[in-house]
């Protein structure tokens, strides 16, 4: 029987449904099935079966049966009501999981875990209780900027000791790949951390969409309702002379463009350009044939009553903190696991019959 395999990060949006999705792709084509699920959802309206456990199931062809739901909700109204029982024990709820662990003896079980290690502890379903109530092994998914990055993983090994199976280390600078890989990569391994995986860092895992941006910023949508599934990888403000625009803009791709509503030049200079869509800041309304062109080209316009400052640190927070619930984005997961990952020793431990 495989052993159950846990998903688990230090902080959120680590990367953590990328890595499921890449590593349940291959053990697909090594004729391993899977069960997938997240005990701790996130999302109360669709409660049991959470919407990320749809859609990973939607991506790779899962059936029903092979979803698991969730066993509790992450959201004030199930905290406090925890809280105030003070009760923090996850009680019989593991029941009904730990069964359909111990009836599989082909197909692995696996569980993308909550985003931090602190994370379900009011549940009893922290990433260290989760592993040491269904004697799974962790799988680590873990930013990595410098060697301060360390940090959490030696946290995690003290709480999950010899269950920690392995580290993916994952939005690394590119120009950083040989150094971390050349030298950081066996400091890590005589640490007592197997590097499964070193992913660069992708500008399209960490775009948003316009929707998004249209969600956090809660702006108008003056045209192109229908294209806002469009993906945002970088911000632009145009706050320049035209001609400096037009030549900034010409070295950008899928843009976010910030300026005034007054901005008309700037305005027909981006959409010339790769934006995805334009964000109107200021008094006043883009003219119609502003308005006009934009819907020849299908870029979105929103309005904002933010100032220019709070809408770019809006727009800068959503990067990277966005949920992978785009096919473009789910393939190109998939990919960059195949490319950076060797999930072998992984396998063996789980006592899967299959090789990387």
């Amino acid at each position: 029987m495989p052993i159950p395999l846990l998903i688990g990060s230090c902080e959120p949006f680590s990367g953590k449904s990328a890595v499921v999705l890449g590593l349940a792709r291959q053990l697909g084509r090594e004729g391993v099935s899977v069960l997938f699920g997240k005990p701790l959802a996130t999302s109360a309206a669709d409660f049991p079966m959470d919407p990320e456990v749809r859609f990973v199931g939607t991506t790779l062809g899962l059936s029903d049966e092979q979803l698991l739901p969730s066993l509790r909700v992450l959201e004030p109204a199930t905290a406090q009501a925890r809280l105030l029982a003070a009760d923090l024990e996850a009680g019989d709820v593991l029941d009904g999981l730990r069964s359909r662990i111990a009836a599989e003896a082909e197909r692995l079980v696996l569980l993308e875990a909550a985003g931090t290690l602190s994370e379900g502890l009011l549940f009893g379903l922290s990433l260290a209780q989760l592993a040491r109530e269904l004697d799974a092994q962790v799988l680590l998914v873990q930013p990595w900027s410098d060697s301060r990055s360390v940090e959490p993983l030696l946290e995690a090994r003290q709480q999950l000791g010899d269950r920690l199976a392995g580290v993916v280390l994952n939005g690394v600078a590119p120009e950083g790949l040989a150094t971390l890989r050349a030298e950081l990569e066996p400091a890590l391994e005589r640490l007592g951390f197997p590097v499964l995986g070193v992913m660069p860092r992708s500008p399209l895992l960490r775009s948003v969409t316009v929707e998004e941006l249209v969600r956090r910023l809660d702006a108008r949508v003056l045209c192109c309702q229908d294209r806002l599934d469009l993906l945002v990888e970088t911000l632009s403000i145009g706050a320049m002379n035209v001609n400096s625009a037009m030549e900034f803009f010409r070295r950008r791709r899928n843009m976010a463009v910030v300026t005034g509503a007054d901005r008309t030049d700037i305005q027909l200079a981006a959409l010339e350009a790769s934006t995805q869509c334009l964000i109107l800041t200021g008094v006043g309304d883009p003219l119609p044939q502003l308005i006009s062109r934009a819907e020849e080209l299908e870029v979105p316009v929103l309005k904002v009553d933010h100032d220019t400052l709070t809408t770019v640190e809006t727009i800068d927070a959503a990067f990277g903190h966005g949920r992978l619930h785009e096919a473009v984005k789910a393939s190109y997961a998939i990919r960059l696991v195949q490319e950076h990952c060797n999930f072998s020793r992984l396998f063996e431990r789980l006592r899967l019959p299959v090789r990387a």
